[in-house]
């Protein structure tokens, strides 16, 4: 049985995934602190509106 693994596959994989894109660049840490600060909102709104 053939392998389905090839070096040419991964290297057009890896390459999809390191072009460049137009996008915004976003640190890592400020978008997970975003998403800690968004969760927090969420709990004390939570809490205000069941209480």
């Amino acid at each position: 049985m053939a392998s389905l693994y090839s070096p040419q596959n991964q290297a057009g994989i890896m390459s999809f995934y390191d072009a460049p894109t137009k996008g915004p660049k976003l640190n890592p840490k400020i978008v997970l602190a975003l998403i800690f600060v968004f969760a927090f909102i969420i709990l004390v709104a939570n809490h205000f509106i069941l209480f």
